[in-house]
This record gives structure tokens, sequence and C-alpha cells, in this order.
């Protein structure tokens, strides 16, 4: 069974714990193969690609969720997106070359800030989330901003290979909730003894495994003394949503004036999307259509 580009979730029955797991495959080189990416800087953005998708799945909402990471350091800018049907792009930028060997996410960025923000589609709500980024690893910053945005107990294991992105995320749910619908009732110190444990058992993992195993001999690796209940997987696919319209409504923001300089300068006027790094050429005739196509069909044209 194709065990790549799927998010799984599964619930605990007898706790108030649940879970995801992710692996993007072809997804996850679709994304990278865009830009010369040195190995640290790609590790990060993969690890950032499968934390975001456990985020996204984890949340209520139909739009789209961005993590944006920025600092001071090598790796100054990381935006990663989802959408509420798991269409995931992203994208890191850097100056200079980062050190050689493994290189966690605060050596990369420096004393940098955590940004989540969740957009409708019509972008009339939107939410965001600031956290600075603290410990040596995307999983330890993203577990802080569950604890301060959520109030959730939250744990996440994440790996990227050139050829695979996964991630594992267990979230413990307020006391006496079930993502099964089971009214359990536990005491305090019987839900911090049975969240312990599972975590235990999940810390156990290595990155081979995460990377390696399918979902099934995963958690069956894991949880094989648990009452599992392990729901149907959901597609998670690359997707950037440039378009020239997008483009299009871009140039004619900055203007005809600023336009038409670049074109003499240039011959063409040139956009290169920066999640897919496709690139978007206007030519004169093009230029005078997409400004013919904003001015008013009639009446004076009034300057502002």
């Amino acid at each position: 069974m194709h065990d790549g580009d799927i998010i799984r979730r599964f619930v605990f029955d007898r706790f108030p714990v649940r879970g995801h797991l992710v692996h993007l495959d072809a997804s996850w080189r679709a994304l990278a193969e865009h830009h010369a990416y040195p190995e640290p800087i790609r590790r990060v953005l993969g690890e950032g690609v499968a934390a975001t998708v456990l985020l996204a799945a984890t949340v209520k909402f139909e739009g789209r969720l961005t993590l944006q990471v920025e600092g001071p350091g090598i790796m100054h800018l990381m935006v990663v997106q989802a959408t509420h049907q798991m269409a995931v792009r992203g994208v890191a930028r850097w100056t200079g070359e980062p050190p050689a060997g493994r290189s966690s996410i605060d050596a990369l960025v420096g004393e940098g800030r955590m940004f989540v923000t969740v957009e409708s589609e019509d972008r009339q709500s939107r939410y965001q989330g600031v956290v600075p980024l603290l410990g040596e690893g995307l999983a330890a910053c993203f577990e802080s901003y569950f604890q301060q945005s959520e109030q959730l107990p939250t744990r996440l294991w994440l790996v990227a290979t050139p050829e695979r992105a996964a991630g594992l995320l267990l979230q413990r749910l307020p006391s006496g909730a079930s993502a099964a619908a089971s009214e359990i009732e536990h005491s305090a110190a019987d839900g911090d003894e049975d969240w312990n444990r599972i975590v235990h058992l999940a810390s156990t993992i290595t990155e081979a495994e995460l990377a390696g195993l399918t979902a099934d001999e995963l958690l069956r690796r894991l949880f094989h003394e648990e009452d599992l209940r392990v729901f149907e997987p959901a597609p998670v696919y690359f997707q950037c949503a440039c378009a020239r319209e997008r483009v299009s409504g871009i140039l004619r923001s900055l203007g005809e004036v600023e336009v038409r300089e670049i074109l003499a300068e240039r011959g063409q006027v040139e956009v290169r999307c920066e999640f897919c790094n496709r690139a978007w050429q206007y030519d004169a005739v093009d230029v005078s259509a997409l400004f013919a196509a904003a001015e008013p069909a009639s009446g004076p044209r009034v300057l502002q």
C-alpha cells in the first residue's frame, strides 16, 4: 500500500489523547526541487512543511494556514502554507553558507520569531499567533506555540531527508474529552500518568523509523499494547497558488509608469514566483493590454 503523501489521524480510546502522522514524498520533493537548498536549509524546511501539515490537521478552518519563521541568522526567512484541503507549498531564504553538518533552527535563524496565521478563503477573518524561537529544534518551537496559544500539551517528532519529510504529533485533550467521544473520567494524576507513558513510548522512535516505516508499522511499533483507533488517511499534495491573474494584479498595483520603466530598461517584465520559481513574463503588448484592461469602459479618467 502506498504510504506517501498522506496524513493519518488516530486516537487512544481509553485516554484523552489524539495524534497525527504525516508522510510527504512526492509532494515534498516537488516543493523542494525549485531551489538549490543547502542540506541544513532543506532539512529545516522539510521539518517545517511536515509540522505545518500537522498543525493544519489540528485546526478547524477553511482557507489557508501560514507558518512564517524569520530572524537575523543565515536562514532569515521560511514560509510554509497549507490549505484546509492539504495543498502545501513553501520556501526558505538564506544568505551565505550555512555551517557544515547538522544545524538546528536556532543556529540557522538566530533569535527569531515564529508566526502562525490562519485566514479564511475570503480573507474576511484572520488569526495570528506569535512565539519566539525557543529550544534547539523546530519541534520544540511548535510545542511552545501549542502551549501558549492552545494551552494543550503537545509533542512533536520531525524528520526530513531528500526523499521524505515526516512528522508525528501527540496532543493531550482536556480531561474527560476523548476524540473517540467516550465519556471516561480520569483523575488529574491518572491523566498525567497516561500522557507521560504515551509520550515515553513515542520518544523511543528513531529518525530512521519515522522516515522509513509505514504508518501502520510505526503505530504498531510504538503503541501495540494500546487501544488505538486509526482513521482513513487524507491525501497531501504540493500546489502553488500563483496564477497570471494574481501576477497581473501585482503589476497593476505597481502602477503603469513604474512597469513601463522596467519594460524600457529590460525589454520585458518578469515576475518570478518565490514558491515554485515559475517566471511570468510580460512584453510590450502584454503591458499595454494589462493597463488597458484597467481603464474604465467610458467617462473621463480622474487623477488622484
